[in-house]
């Protein structure tokens, strides 16, 4: 495969009127946009990047932290994909939600459609774990039209790859949770519904990596209601030709000329920061370079949707350091499918599903570890050395969350700092929840002069199409 040295590129500051609206049926209405006379007219290939829960304040606080990791102040750092050229503001509100979940945002960016929170690749019409209904709300996936056009098609997840975000690029559910056959009432069953290991064991992928590899073993070792020896990757690799693999020398070693399912982990991969030296995972940068190698070999051209979808669970879990890593590895990832793409005929779109309601705050000086106690400057501005003080007489971090699982129930108590630190938040509650306002969405390649202005999150999907080409 020939490389392509990545362009540097000034994001642009043109943010100008973008109508991006949706009618009655959600369907996206065409945006006005200008096409520079240099802009290519048509993308050969198409590289999604979602990094999940990757807010606007987590790109912030990644820049500054993969700067800090580097031994500079992190500030004037920028991240891989903030170099790209256009960039626009994306609306992530499902149909029934202010602040969406993933299942709703991940359908809306792969079929055009806003639907409901909780349902995957199903229409607005039906309601969440309503089979019945949902058998005629069937939504059809870019991913879906691009192998019926020829095109090679890759799936890559640090997450399961049965869930939310992954599963919207070949999947139909009204219901995210419904992974597993075990997981499907039999109600469920009766009316046709399948569970979306199996659905993505029949849908015709070139290259599928990621975790969750329970999902698609019997139950000695996984979550399927079928006989203990029940294994549908090994099926599947005999059905197809495949490889079927469970580590990073065996994805190495596959043969590059047949479709390859990597299941690397039981659930979702293991973060960043807690795996070893001699882990077997590979990384997101690992993946997403197996990825391209197996779908550049397609001469009709490609569609590859890679998530790092680790950023959102350690939100969740209210570990910012988590999160920041994860999020660092995934910019690693763009700025690997950036230098090994043609830019000529590679749209390359990088954003997130959502947001969280993860803070930088408190005024700290220049500098000042993302990751520490927010240390202050004195009247004349100069550096303290000393931690800012809040009204309890304790200090704080710059990092916090408006809710999660670091509230504090009474007083306060002197905040964790570090990578692997939890975070303290101002409502107590199990796990810290997604935030509602935009996120951003960063474009280079064909059709990238679409991208611009405020839009709705389905209008992504229409980019897409329209830098391939396709008619409406």
């Amino acid at each position: 495969m020939t490389r392509f040295a990545p362009s540097i590129l000034a994001i642009s500051a043109l943010f100008l009127p973008l109508t991006a609206c949706t009618d009655g049926s959600q369907r996206p209405v065409a945006a006005v946009s200008t096409v520079t006379p240099d802009t290519p007219a048509k993308a050969k290939n198409i590289i999604l990047f979602i990094g999940d829960g990757m807010g606007i304040s987590t790109v912030t606080a990644a820049r500054i932290y993969e700067g800090q990791q580097r031994g500079e102040t992190g500030e004037e750092n920028y991240l891989s994909f903030e170099r790209f050229p256009n960039v626009a503001l994306v609306k992530t509100y499902n149909t029934n939600q202010q602040v969406p979940d993933s299942a709703g945002t991940a359908t809306a960016i792969n079929t055009g459609v806003k639907t409901r929170a909780g349902v995957i690749g199903t229409g607005p019409v039906s309601r969440r774990g309503d089979c019945a209904a949902s058998q005629n709300e069937k939504l059809p996936s870019l991913a879906g039209q691009a192998k019926a056009r020829g095109l090679a098609v890759g799936i890559v997840s640090t997450a399961r790859l049965t869930h939310a975000t992954p599963a919207a690029v070949y999947a139909h559910s009204p219901e995210r949770e419904w992974e597993a056959d075990s997981n499907l009432p039999e109600a469920a069953v009766t009316q046709g519904c399948r569970d979306i290991a199996a659905q993505l064991m029949e849908f015709p992928f070139d290259v599928a990596l990621g975790g969750g590899r329970r999902n698609f073993l019997g139950q000695a070792e996984g979550g399927r209601r079928n006989a203990a020896s029940a294994n549908l990757g090994q099926q599947w690799a005999a059905r197809t030709g495949g490889s079927y693999v469970e580590d990073m020398t065996a994805m190495n070693a596959a043969a590059q000329d047949k479709p390859v399912l990597g299941l690397f982990s039981s659930s979702h991969m293991t973060y960043m920061l807690d795996r070893g030296r001699d882990s077997g995972e590979p990384t997101l940068t690992d993946m997403t370079g197996a990825a391209l190698q197996r779908v550049s070999r397609d001469d009709d051209g490609y569609f590859l949707m890679v998530e790092g979808g680790r950023i959102d669970h350690g939100h969740h879990d209210g570990k910012a350091g988590y999160a920041l890593e994860e999020a660092r590895e995934f910019a690693r990832a763009v700025a690997y499918a950036a230098a090994n793409t043609d830019p000529e005929e590679t749209l390359i779109l990088v954003t997130a599903d959502h947001s969280h309601v993860f803070t930088i705050a408190g005024y700290p000086t220049r500098g000042n570890p993302i990751l520490g106690l927010a240390m202050g400057n004195d009247d004349s501005g100069e550096p303290t050395g000393k931690p800012v003080l809040a009204a309890d007489n304790l200090p704080y971090t710059t990092l916090g969350y408006a809710n999660g699982p670091g509230a504090i129930n009474g007083k306060r108590t002197m905040p964790e700092t570090g990578p692997k630190a939890k975070q303290q938040a101002a409502i107590p509650g199990p796990y810290e929840t997604h935030g509602g306002e935009d996120v951003a969405l960063y474009v280079k390649g064909p059709g990238a002069a679409k991208a611009r202005g405020v839009i709705e999150q389905n209008y992504i999907y229409n980019i897409m199409r329209t830098a391939l080409g396709w008619p409406d």
